[in-house]
């Protein structure tokens, strides 16, 4: 793929510090409309602060994030809801609509797209760890975003809700057409997922296709081990990867 092909989103020369811990330093990559980007990397890599800078909710030191997306989804690692609130998911997602088009059924429509319309009745604070990710990417999906990030949306979801959730980023993928970024520690869902691997570490320490990118050599290098595959349950298995040998 040429580099002008890859001008759908664009980072250069990106810094990011809090105060004077430097998180992010020079890191360069660009993107392809339509492509789905995984981001791997040690905790305290500087993952979720790269979707953070491109979503535009980090402090960016210096350099550039260039994007040609009309709308930026961003689903965070983490959202806490007091469960004692009585929210209904449909009251949830009407949040972020105006308030006549939150009486329309946009939101009805973006729950039939990911398979959740049962959901729309359901107390927020009574979803599984599954369905509440779903509903998290349905608030994201309101305003028609043609960029995704997501920050580890497996994070605490059991075996049966990862191996749902699997088969809705294959839908997100394939079927809607957006550009998505993806922050996980799933060496297994990122090298089924993914048509490109960032590896980051404060920097960019490579980047390619999966069955480049998944070799022991460069895994090693980013991690200063060789990691295994994240079960759904987030413990560590050491498995290897089809093509990590």
């Amino acid at each position: 793929m040429e580099k002008s092909d890859r001008s759908f989103l664009s980072v250069t020369g990106l810094n990011v510090s809090y105060g004077d811990h430097h998180v992010l330093e020079d890191v360069s990559f660009e993107v392809a409309r339509n492509e789905f980007i995984g981001i791997i990397g040690p905790n305290g890599a500087g993952k979720s602060t790269l979707l953070k800078a491109i979503a535009g909710l980090a402090p960016v030191y210096s350099g550039v994030v260039k994007t040609e997306a009309r709308r930026v989804g961003y689903v965070p690692q983490q959202l806490r809801i007091d469960n004692a609130i009585p929210l209904r998911v449909d009251e949830f997602l009407s949040l972020k609509l105006p308030r006549a088009k939150a009486q329309s059924s946009a939101f009805r429509r973006k729950l039939e797209e990911i398979g959740a319309t049962h959901l729309i009745r359901r107390q927020i604070g009574k979803l599984s760890g599954g369905e509440f990710q779903r509903i998290l990417i349905a608030y994201a999906l309101l305003d028609d975003p043609d960029l995704l990030l997501l920050d580890e949306p497996q994070t605490g979801l059991d075996m049966k809700g990862g191996l749902s959730f699997d088969g809705l980023l294959h839908h997100l993928r394939d079927h809607v057409r957006l550009t998505i970024l993806m922050v996980s520690h799933d060496l297994h869902l990122i090298e089924h997922m993914s048509s490109r691997v960032l590896c980051i570490n404060r920097t960019l320490c490579c980047q390619g296709l999966p069955a480049e990118v998944l070799k022991p050599e460069h895994l090693s290098h980013v991690y200063g081990h060789l990691p295994g595959l994240v079960t759904g349950e987030g413990r560590e298995a050491f498995v290897p990867l089809r093509n990590v040998h």
